[in-house]
């Protein structure tokens, strides 16, 4: 069963939401990946605001090829999550609360999606053209030096996910592989 989730994603909203559950996210969210993200905490760090408001935002990690003519964006797949742990706990410390991505998360961001009751959604690699035609609307809203990683926003509809990691910091892909061993070792018999 798919759930629709409109955005922003509240506390109340995130906690609605359990490992495994598959979404179709409609709403505002925004894209960034290393350069920006790492932007955007020396921002936070020097006690500046970020280029738009982080409250209950969710950010996609992924730096999209340029539009062809007539589209709203290029291929927009996920990109590796890891590659944003060392930012995301003061990316949610400043308000944020859900990211889009592939691939598993450091302890510490876990911690923070517990901390502050964020989710994790992931999206399937190598599905970037599909996942645009999701996209009904984008704007480049900074770091426009940074090209593909620029931070941009994005108005999507029915972009489906999965979440990987809910506010309660319950982990499919832990959860999956648990079943896993358990199947086997009850079919080896």
């Amino acid at each position: 069963m798919q759930k629709r989730i409109k955005l922003p994603l509240t506390r109340e909203l995130s906690r609605t939401l359990h490992a495994g559950d598959q979404v179709l996210l409609s709403g505002v969210i925004y894209t960034s990946r290393d350069a920006g993200h790492k932007r955007m905490c020396q921002s936070l760090a020097k006690g500046e605001p970020l280029p738009f408001d982080p409250a209950d935002a969710v950010i996609y990690y992924v730096g999209p090829t340029p539009a062809k003519p007539g589209q709203v964006i290029g291929s927009a797949g996920p990109t590796t999550s890891g590659r944003m742990d060392a930012y995301a706990p003061a990316m949610m410390a400043a308000g944020a609360r859900g990211m889009i991505g592939k691939g598993a998360r450091l302890p510490e961001v876990v911690e923070a999606i517990k901390e502050y009751e964020g989710t994790y959604f992931g999206a399937i690699g190598g599905a970037g053209a599909l996942l645009a035609k999701c996209i009904k609307r984008s704007e480049l809203i900074a770091y426009e030096d940074l090209g593909a990683e620029a931070l941009r926003r994005l108005e999507v509809e029915d972009m489906p996910l999965v979440v990987i990691i809910d506010s309660q910091g319950n982990n499919l892909y832990e959860l999956g592989r648990q079943e896993y061993l358990k199947w086997r070792k009850e079919n080896e018999a």
